[in-house]
């Protein structure tokens, strides 16, 4: 982990440098320079803005626990059963592209503005990358280690918790890291919309009283969570593939 840890103090000072030579340059409200913003970012932080980030952080955590329980069987049944993947594949191949974004009129006409709306165009966007991220995964498990385990015995849950499972879990995680950040993205969007609470709503809620500081932190805010996010991804990658690494 220390190898994910120096790049990530990299590619901060890296940034915060850039970001200060553009502020410089361009000298103008709009682009508040990164010292002004870790400043004032103590007093940004109080008790509403800790308020938006749980309520930030809630659909997050609800979203990646929603997904996973969809996901998961979904995906091993496709690649358990050729019929089905026969049919559900070609789906998966016209969906997968599709800008789920794209699909927020929909979902706000059929469920509302409310919590349920955002966190399913969160699930839209987990949801499909892991179900292809298990089912290559297991399409991807030589045929000889399942021999192996059912001519010694093994049940199909047996064979399921001490192999399938195993094999799949690195993919599910790599999966799960590359739709956070498009999740985190997405979040925001939504979150202008029928709510009080929540990071994009105090981004855009400041850019309207051209608070620039405060918009600034927030944005701050919203990329250190979806960081947090993706680094204890790695870390539970770290922790339970280590046969991997």
């Amino acid at each position: 982990m220390s190898k994910q840890l120096r790049m990530f103090l990299y590619g901060f000072v890296s940034f915060n440098i850039l970001w200060l030579i553009l502020a410089v340059c361009i000298n103008s409200d709009a682009l508040t320079s990164p010292i002004d913003v870790y400043k004032s970012i103590g007093n940004t932080v109080t008790t509403t803005m800790l308020t938006h980030i749980i309520a930030s952080s809630f659909r997050i955590l609800i979203s990646l626990i929603i997904s996973l329980i969809i996901a998961i069987p979904i995906g091993i049944i496709i690649a358990d059963q050729p019929r089905i993947n026969k049919i559900v594949s070609p789906l998966l191949y016209f969906s997968y592209p599709i800008p789920k974004l794209a699909l927020l009129p929909i979902v706000m006409l059929l469920m509302g503005i409310g919590e349920a709306a955002k966190i399913t165009m969160l699930v839209l966007i987990l949801v499909f990358q892991i179900i292809v991220a298990v089912r290559d995964g297991i399409f991807n498990i030589p045929r000889e280690n399942y021999n192996v385990l059912t001519s010694l015995g093994a049940s199909k849950t047996q064979v399921l918790r001490w192999l399938t499972f195993p094999a799949i879990l690195p993919e599910i995680l790599t999966s799960m890291r590359i739709a956070i950040g498009t999740a985190v993205s997405v979040l925001f969007f939504t979150e202008t919309f029928g709510t009080d609470y929540g990071l994009g709503f105090y981004i855009v809620d400041a850019w309207m009283r051209l608070a620039y500081t405060e918009m600034y932190s927030g944005i701050l805010i919203l990329s250190l969570l979806g960081f947090i996010f993706f680094f204890a991804i790695d870390l539970l990658s770290f922790k339970l593939c280590k046969w991997k690494e």
